[in-house]
């Protein structure tokens, strides 16, 4: 299927690694022009040099800290400077650190807050213009935290949720030129992932890798985590003329995981 992309211009932040790279990557599949940011230099030269071998498109990398006012103004600023225009918005911010509520600082509730939910607020900010030019899109990654909390994850389970009404407002706010929805990633297979089961195998909880797997696909109905480019297929789907009656939804990419009815 054709998506209609090609030749567009994509921002894609937090994305130099897992689901913002998978989600670059099929957008530069569809010969679009990406943009791709991270915090580790190195990270992102690497990762542009993957995006460059794959599409039709360009690729450009730039670093910066999305909790950062002034690299998103550089972000987006150098970005409409390199393409002319900005067609696509995609926000990914890597998740806050594993906690319990009475375990959680202040300070740490103020760096999720920064990180996960202004980092949109100040994306959107910056790209509204641009955007309306193009009649474009913006697509927030979060998780599927916020259909149905996850132990121990409660500054995700909390402050994502913010993302969410932030979303659903602004797809009526800035309706009909941009057209705004979220994606919910479940458990799935990206170096965070690969990270635990390797840390539960040197601790001995577990036999090897594939035993790992098992675990974070129990209570899966599809018996299996879900790997980066689903998710990635789902956010070039949703940036595209072929979901051009779809706005303000979040939807789920979690194997059936949520046992939400909504």
């Amino acid at each position: 299927m054709d998506l209609e992309i090609k030749g567009n211009t994509a921002l894609v932040t937090g994305s130099s690694a897992g689901l913002g790279f998978a989600s670059a990557q099929a957008l530069a599949r569809e010969g679009a022009n990406v943009v791709i940011n991270g915090r580790d230099q190195a990270r992102v030269k690497v990762a542009v040099k993957e995006l460059e071998s794959i599409g039709e498109g360009k690729v450009l990398g730039i670093c910066g800290d999305m909790s950062k006012e002034e690299d998103i103004v550089h972000l987006v600023k150098k970005t409409v400077d390199e393409f002319g225009k900005l067609d696509h918005l995609v926000t990914c911010v890597g998740g806050p650190p594993s906690k319990l509520f009475m375990n959680t600082r202040e300070d740490e509730w103020y760096g999720a807050f920064d990180s996960l939910l202004m980092s949109v607020v100040r994306l959107t900010r910056e790209a509204e213009e641009h955007l309306r030019v193009s009649r474009g899109t913006i697509v927030n990654i979060t998780s599927i935290s916020v259909k149905e909390s996850i132990s121990n994850l409660v500054l995700s389970n909390s402050v994502r949720m913010g993302v969410i009404g932030l979303m659903k407002t602004l797809s009526r706010e800035l309706g009909p030129d941009i057209r705004v929805n979220a994606v919910l990633p479940g458990f799935t297979e990206t170096d965070r992932v690969k990270q635990l089961i390797n840390q539960s195998l040197e601790r001995g909880d577990i036999k090897n890798y594939e035993e790992g797997l098992k675990n974070f696909s129990k209570d899966i109905p599809l018996n299996r985590i879900g790997q980066p480019d689903e998710l990635g297929d789902v956010v070039a789907f949703l940036c595209s003329r072929r979901s051009s009656y779809v706005t303000g939804v979040a939807v789920p990419v979690d194997g059936g995981w949520s046992r939400s009815n909504l």
